[in-house]
């Protein structure tokens, strides 16, 4: 690669730079790829790249990575500089991510901004294998699905019992002002409803229209707790409180 110019390298061109260097079947990856695919608020400040299994480091300024996967499928031939597919390079950007809340971040983003859908992640994380916060991955692909449909049984049913509450409803209809909802987890004898969010979304109409939603159960006389998937999963403690406080167990 050959720059005209005396002055400091551009992103691409620094990224390019780093890719002439490395083996002709390396991509740009991770938060790399993902930026230059259309992935906003995570941009790099360092130039990733993947190289097949085996190979010499490259002299460049660059982090490195090695992999076994590196087909048509992950690394599609008409895109260049070559780069890892957008949902490739998010899941190598979460498994590379220094915490478990920031591969989540990731990946949830990735729904946000619309790039992705839940097949072609899941497609992605398969061809992926073993790799770190694989957990977590997972259960921010499946929250995509949204509410408590994207929980396994066992997670909610665990933190009922650790609270002392008997068994809920779940998806039970009632009738809105205007419409029809279904409440994911309804206790009659509390009049308490439970909302699981199974991702935060940027649509604002559809936001707009949660809000209303929970406007109207209340009015209607019911009380109702919100929870995100993560605390359900991840901070038990918070939610068993203040389950029993709600209920007044």
């Amino acid at each position: 690669m050959v720059v005209t110019h005396s002055g400091p390298l551009t992103a691409e061109q620094r990224e390019r730079a780093v890719l002439a260097a490395c083996p002709t079947s390396s991509a740009l990856a991770g938060l790399t790829a993902a930026t230059r695919l259309g992935l906003r608020g995570f941009e790099p400040t360092e130039v990733h790249v993947v190289l097949p299994a085996g190979a010499k480091r490259p002299s460049a300024d660059a982090v490195v990575h090695w992999s076994t996967m590196l087909g048509r499928e992950d690394v599609p031939d008409h895109r260049l500089p070559r780069t890892t597919s957008l949902e490739r390079s998010v899941i190598d950007a979460a498994s590379w991510a220094a915490t478990k809340q920031a591969a989540r971040m990731l990946v949830i983003a990735a729904f946000q901004q619309r790039l992705t859908n839940v097949r072609r992640m899941r497609d992605a994380l398969s061809r992926r294998g073993p790799c770190r916060h694989r957990a977590v991955i997972v259960q921010s692909i499946l929250d995509a699905a949204g509410g408590i449909q994207s929980l396994p049984e066992r997670d909610f049913e665990a933190i009922r019992i650790l609270a002392g509450l008997p068994r809920p409803s779940r998806q039970t209809r009632t009738e809105g002002r205007h419409r029809r909802y279904y409440l994911d987890v309804w206790w009659e004898e509390f009049r308490l409803a439970v909302e699981i969010h199974g991702i935060p979304h940027l649509a604002v109409e559809q936001w707009s229209d949660d809000l209303h939603r929970t406007n109207e159960l209340v009015i209607d006389g019911r009380r109702v707790l919100v929870f995100s998937s993560f605390a359900i999963r991840h901070q038990r403690d918070l939610v068993i409180d203040q389950l029993r406080r709600a209920s007044g167990r």
